[in-house]
């Protein structure tokens, strides 16, 4: 469960700051336009979102470091679960950014908060659990000895 968890959780990140990576200014917009940071942050969030989304992805995938990399992961889905309740609750209509794009919506176009909080709060429990239960099978922590699993068959994979 632990090595699904990995994957799933890594590849959304990747593909996510992979969308982001080529066009960075729409990622500035699309931090912008929750209007919950200052604009010199909201900046450099925007710039660093996608390369932190790719790092964090990467390791979570190949297994390394995987606990701190599930922790950084689930802490970034609690984050954006809790800008798109915030940009929800304050009647911002906004396109969440999460895979691109992002900033205010275009006229007869309606937001997918409801979806995004859904989709989120589910990486935020596969960030937990591949935080809190060994790499798994196929993660590199396990062939180098740095997470209390050696990937064996016959040990706990959770």
């Amino acid at each position: 469960m632990t090595t699904v968890a990995r994957l799933v959780l890594g590849g959304v990140l990747i593909a996510a700051g992979a969308l982001k990576i080529g066009n960075p200014a729409d990622s500035v917009v699309a931090v912008k336009a929750y209007q919950l940071l200052p604009e010199s942050i909201a900046v450099t969030v925007g710039y660093a979102l996608p390369i932190l989304e790719i790092v964090v992805g990467v390791l979570l995938v190949v297994g390394l470091l995987t606990r701190a990399a599930a922790v950084i992961a689930g802490l970034l889905m609690f984050a954006f679960v809790f800008g798109i309740a915030w940009a929800w609750a304050n009647g911002l209509r906004i396109d969440c950014g999460c895979f691109g794009g992002g900033g205010q919506l275009g006229k007869g176009q309606e937001p997918t908060y409801l979806l995004d909080i859904l989709r989120d709060s589910g990486l935020v429990l596969l960030g937990a659990w591949a935080a809190r239960f060994p790499p798994g099978r196929y993660a590199l922590d396990g062939a180098l000895g740095l997470g209390g699993d050696t990937g064996e068959v016959g040990e706990d994979d959770s």
